[in-house]
């Protein structure tokens, strides 16, 4: 039993085989789980995008209110070529982004900043912490009317809608991540010298890097919830204008191409995201991948 725990395990190459033809072998089976991956990812999509068009021209669902993927192409393509009943399509997604992007950065900062500070200084988090408890448990829907009602129907108001839906997220992610720190490495740090500044810039802040990424993904998409919701609520231009022409109108095919392109555009946001996480977490290791 002792001798069999220390045989090394079944690795499925034959005594002999190179390192190149090792790391060749795993380049090939990591290629084939990404084409399967992405088969499977186009295929379910191709089949739920199909029974949708089927169900609605065989009147399994009622295309006045789901409208069919067929309609949700032609009104993109009408909106692309042709613009939307409230001006230009390009200039109200432009506008959207505007609002989400300025509360998308200011929130992220402010959240990274106030995150680090509180979760390096112990009295200031339990002075702090009943505040920010009462804020976050307002429902951020509701801040919208009060918003606007304070900054107008322009661009203040979404932005200060956005910066409220990012601002907490960031936050709570960058303040554990900092408690999170390996107490080891900030011990060794002290012993070599480092002033706070020192730990903070050198172990802290490395150490709350995965937690405030982590964060940073979902909180853009956040930031477009946030400018969005302030539109529908009140505006002169976005893509939650055209939501809400859409629901005025009844004009499903409307709302759904909005949907999609808000979509789309947080798709695109996440790939930056992870692009730039990347780039900036080159020492961090990368996470075991499994082979079946």
């Amino acid at each position: 039993m002792a001798n069999a725990a220390l045989q090394p395990a079944e690795t499925g190459f034959r005594p002999g085989t190179s390192d190149a033809e090792i790391e060749a072998a795993a380049r090939q089976a990591a290629r084939q789980r990404q084409n399967t991956v992405l088969f499977w990812r186009v295929g379910i999509l191709v089949a739920f995008l199909g029974l949708w068009e089927v169900a609605g021209r065989l009147n399994w669902i009622d295309p006045f209110f789901y409208a069919m993927p067929s309609t949700i192409v032609g009104r993109l393509y009408e909106w692309i070529t042709e613009g939307t009943s409230e001006g230009p399509l390009w200039y109200h997604l432009w506008v959207t982004m505007e609002e989400a992007m300025l509360g998308f950065l200011t929130g992220s900062v402010a959240g990274i900043l106030a995150g680090i500070a509180l979760g390096r200084n112990r009295m200031a988090s339990d002075i702090f912490s009943i505040y920010i408890k009462v804020i976050n448990s307002i429902p951020r829907v509701v801040l919208a009317p009060i918003f606007i009602m304070l900054f107008g129907l322009g661009l203040a108001s979404k932005v200060a809608l956005a910066f409220v839906m990012v601002f907490f997220v960031v936050f709570h992610n960058a303040f554990q991540g900092v408690r999170e720190a390996d107490r080891a490495m900030i011990a060794n740090a002290r012993i070599l010298g480092a002033s706070d500044w020192q730990v903070t810039r050198s172990v802290i802040v490395p150490s709350a890097m995965s937690w405030i990424f982590a964060s940073l993904h979902v909180s853009f998409g956040f930031a477009i919830i946030g400018a969005i919701v302030g539109e529908f609520v009140g505006s002169r231009y976005g893509i939650g204008l055209l939501i809400n022409v859409a629901k005025g109108s009844f004009d499903a095919a409307g709302m759904y191409a909005a949907i999609v392109i808000v979509m789309v555009v947080a798709l695109v946001a996440e790939y930056l995201m992870t692009m730039i996480e990347d780039r900036l977490a080159k020492w961090r290791p990368q996470p075991l991948q499994e082979t079946e």
